[in-house]
């Protein structure tokens, strides 16, 4: 896929752990492992928003698009 997920690198700047995060945005931690590996198909706005604000960071720097692909 085209779409590289860097939430790993994210959540390792800000040091904070998964499980911290998907409780703070309401996912399991299975949900957000698909999310961060890479395998979800999708990802809903309001999760993506959640994120962004936990994580104080831009959509940008968890979503990378990489034509290469």
């Amino acid at each position: 896929m085209s779409i590289i997920v860097n939430l790993d690198v994210v959540l390792a700047k800000r040091k904070m752990k998964s499980i911290e995060l998907a409780k703070l945005i309401g996912i399991t931690e299975q949900n957000l492992s698909i999310l961060k590996t890479g395998k979800a198909k999708a990802i809903r706005i309001t999760t993506l928003d959640a994120i962004c604000k936990h994580l104080e960071c831009q959509p940008g720097e968890i979503l990378e698009y990489n034509s290469r692909e």
